[in-house]
């Protein structure tokens, strides 16, 4: 396998429109950090963040921004003799895949970035393994989301408080209000959280809030304490701790980086 062009953390305007009416000669994995609408089969879908495209080879592309900015990561890529490997993960093509967390694609994603554009000894085995290792990935979760959809009765529940989460990473969430959103016991409530999304509510609750930052610090100008405050954080100094304790980098540092 190899990679064709990739990008990690591309950001656009609201003016953003992507149209390929021939489609590629590969194949395009697109990872959504910000919603978009995506024509499909001659209908409009409005995608959330955190959902992921991959088209087939020669499908027509037709996507846009619907906010102000327009996030994503995205890679060109073909099978060459991984045909029979591509095709037995099973991946839904030309559909969206939605998710509850893509950090982790993404983090794969950034590092296969950063080695296409390396000129190092090993670069084309390193890629050939990365996206190897995502697609395997992105296969597991698919098959694990199936599962659970169909295996927990309170799938639909929690997967709508997940969103509500995401969708506000600036509220103070705790766990007695995670539990009261569900009306569940403490510790069931916990204990069917990470069976059903594989981490803990809080753990969860924390991904989002850093996850904002990270689009914060690298789409607008606000300082770092105007940052933390749309986190809903209270305290600068815990903020910068915890993001440096997920990301590896102060906040700081991660803009001058990325944006």
């Amino acid at each position: 396998m190899h990679i064709l062009h990739i990008g990690f953390n591309s950001i656009h305007d609201r003016s953003f429109r992507t149209e390929r009416p021939e489609g590629t000669e590969g194949y395009m994995l697109i990872v959504l950090k910000t919603p978009a609408v995506f024509e499909l089969y001659g209908e409009k879908n409005i995608v959330d963040r955190n959902s992921i495209v991959i088209y087939d080879k020669h499908t027509p592309h037709c996507y846009y921004a619907i906010e102000d900015v327009f996030v994503n990561d995205w890679i060109h890529f073909d099978t060459d003799y991984d045909t029979d490997f591509f095709r037995s993960l099973d991946l839904p093509l030309n559909s969206i895949i939605k998710f509850g967390d893509v950090e982790f694609i993404s983090s794969i994603i950034r590092n296969l970035c950063s080695e296409f554009y390396s000129v190092n000894s090993k670069r084309n085995e390193m890629l050939d393994c990365l996206l190897k290792t995502m697609l395997i990935k992105t296969s597991e979760m698919i098959s694990v989301s199936s599962l659970t959809k169909f295996s927990n009765p309170h799938y639909g529940k929690l997967f709508s408080l997940r969103e509500k989460i995401y969708k506000n990473p600036q509220y103070k969430w705790t766990v007695d209000e995670l539990c009261h959103e569900m009306n569940m016991s403490r510790s069931y409530f916990q204990l069917i959280y990470r069976q059903t999304f594989g981490i803990t509510c809080i753990s969860d609750v924390i991904n989002c809030k850093i996850n904002h930052a990270k689009n914060i610090l690298t789409t607008t100008n606000l300082s770092i304490n105007e940052t933390a405050e749309e986190c809903g954080y209270d305290n600068n100094e815990h903020f910068m701790r915890q993001f440096k304790k997920h990301t590896g980098v102060t906040p700081s540092e991660y803009r001058k980086k990325y944006k």
